[in-house]
């Protein structure tokens, strides 16, 4: 018996080659972990190295090594980043000042409202982006920022208390107490603005002579409220 030849006709079944069995194939696994985390932080290397306006969702993705559409799970606008970046500025704002304060006598309100005064100077003028972004209403929307505005005014509250605490312990001479707490609140803010806006180099300042400053003009300002001995 003769074998039988193998058909050339590509329609034969013959010809036809076997398919290997389908597999499902699973997705690559995300190893991130936190991508909302992983997403501030990298929007928040864009505010240091461009500032407020070299942030983008896409960008951010970018850093983070995902996908563009990824973060909008998270963030479904530059808005929302940007809400969530001032939020953990203000957060780590507030803990610069609290470990400060940790180191203060709580007996000498006076002493705490100096050691407040230059955290809130120091981190500002080592931040001056960060400040910016929790300072300003054009770069979100505070009035959705609850966080922000609930820090930010614990944070004014708390400079208000060590000064009432100070006129009550008989730190302060007979002043308006009232006054000196807008005084003070006056000149941290607008030191603090002034170096953002770039104002000092104008008066011969600039450098490490900034934080010299910031120090010299709230001992200036202590000197000014103080009760004389």
């Amino acid at each position: 018996m003769r074998p039988v030849a193998k058909s050339s006709d590509p329609k034969s079944p013959a010809a036809k080659p076997r398919r290997p069995a389908s597999r499902a194939v699973s997705p690559k696994p995300y190893h991130h972990g936190d991508l909302r985390r992983v997403l501030i932080d990298a929007a928040l290397q864009l505010v240091g190295e461009g500032g407020a306006e070299a942030v983008s969702v896409r960008e951010a993705a970018r850093r983070a090594g995902v996908s563009p559409g990824a973060p909008f799970r998270h963030f479904p606008s530059r808005d929302a980043l940007m809400q969530a970046v001032a939020e953990e500025a203000q957060r780590r704002f507030r803990a610069e000042i609290e470990a400060a304060l940790a180191g203060t006598p709580a007996g000498d309100p006076l002493a705490r409202f100096r050691c407040l005064g230059l955290a809130y100077l120091r981190w500002s003028m080592r931040n001056p982006t960060h400040f910016e972004i929790i300072s300003s209403r054009r770069l979100f929307d505070h009035d959705r920022a609850d966080a922000v505005s609930r820090d930010n005014a614990e944070l004014i509250e708390l400079t208000e208390r060590t000064l009432a605490e100070a006129f009550a312990a008989g730190q302060l001479r007979p002043v308006d107490l009232k006054q000196v707490q807008i005084a003070g609140r006056a000149l941290v803010y607008g030191f603090a603005r002034m170096n953002i806006d770039g104002h000092f180099p104008r008066w011969g300042v600039a450098g490490p002579e900034v934080e010299q400053t910031a120090e010299a003009i709230i001992d200036l300002f202590i000197e000014g409220i103080a009760r004389r001995a």
